[in-house]
């Protein structure tokens, strides 16, 4: 690394405005080598436009970034060297087998021996899970074959920095799980930044979430940090029989904020906020089997999710 941290991405209120139009405002980001960063955001947010910053192929129009140390206004060609990167939507000569495809994507990079780029090309045909259909024509390949395929071709010149726009977007379920795979594997190789809208994407893989809305940055953290300082504790219990004296018992205690109902079928549904997890956690369950005549079926902390957290950040959560 060029730098003497471990931040392998630096941004310092970076912007742009196309045509008299903010695109991104004053974005600050640092991205931790060997990590998966994902950069959320809803579809016109600046994640696309930050990329191609990043990447040169777009100039700032105040701010600065630094990639592995870099500039990216000067030094845009050495920064590409070391970076990996899938477009939204990437293009194939459809006539071509993924091996071909990778072996003329590697021919931009090696130029020694054949054996040698035939071992890479097959190296990364088997991580990215396409070893099976290597001789294939791309034209047969179903969406999420074509994301993969896509980040072979980023990942052939083993880089520093893999940069994913929206890699599993357009996908059905089992391709989506294929291409996080795939990310999940690639994390030991290098660092992965990647932007998407799609946020349970984000909760399985992420080590870290920045949230873009209307080209500004509303947070960034760890996401078990993020999640976890999401609000208030709450379990759920499945309550089955005569439950208003437990209700009353449960109520009384000082540490439960509120407690709220809904019958379902044949038990009722409790959802009970508390100021104290700890507390909740030794003696909630208890304390309602032993008040009165009732049957605890389920019990448990209710999982964060990050939809939840996301919605209360950005417009759409403001205007519910």
């Amino acid at each position: 690394m060029d730098t003497s941290n471990s931040f392998v991405l630096e941004t310092h209120n970076l912007s742009k405005i196309y045509k008299g139009v903010q695109a991104l405002t004053d974005l600050n980001l640092t991205v931790k080598q060997h990590s998966i960063f994902g950069f959320l955001g809803p579809n016109g947010a600046g994640k696309t436009t930050t990329i191609k910053l990043l990447l040169g192929l777009a100039r700032p129009t105040s701010g600065s970034a630094l990639v592995f140390g870099h500039d990216i206004r000067r030094e845009s060609v050495t920064i590409r060297k070391r970076v990996g990167y899938l477009a939204q939507e990437p293009r194939y000569y459809e006539h071509m087998t993924a091996r071909e495809t990778l072996r003329f994507t590697a021919g931009f990079f090696y130029s020694g021996p054949a054996p040698g780029i035939e071992k890479r090309v097959a190296e990364t045909l088997e991580l990215v899970g396409l070893a099976d259909k290597a001789d294939r024509p791309v034209q047969g390949f179903s969406g999420g074959e074509r994301q993969r395929l896509g980040i072979a071709q980023a990942q052939i010149n083993y880089p520093d920095l893999l940069i994913l726009d929206e890699p599993a977007a357009s996908l059905d379920p089992q391709g989506r799980h294929d291409v996080l795979e795939v990310m999940e594997r690639l994390r030991k190789h290098t660092t992965i930044f990647y932007s998407t809208h799609i946020l349970s994407d984000v909760q399985r893989v992420s080590d870290t979430v920045s949230i873009l809305d209307h080209g500004k940055l509303i947070c960034q953290a760890p996401i078990e940090e993020l999640l976890n300082s999401s609000g208030a504790p709450i379990f759920t219990l499945a309550i089955k029989g005569e439950t208003e004296k437990a209700r009353l018992c449960v109520s009384s205690l000082p540490w439960v904020v509120v407690i709220q109902t809904k019958p379902v079928k044949n038990h009722v549904s409790w959802e009970v906020t508390v100021s104290d997890e700890s507390l909740a956690e030794a003696q909630l369950l208890n304390l309602v089997q032993s008040s009165g005549e009732v049957s605890v079926l389920e019990f448990g902390r209710r999982k964060v999710n990050l939809e939840d957290y996301y919605l209360r950040l950005t417009e759409g959560g403001k205007n519910e």
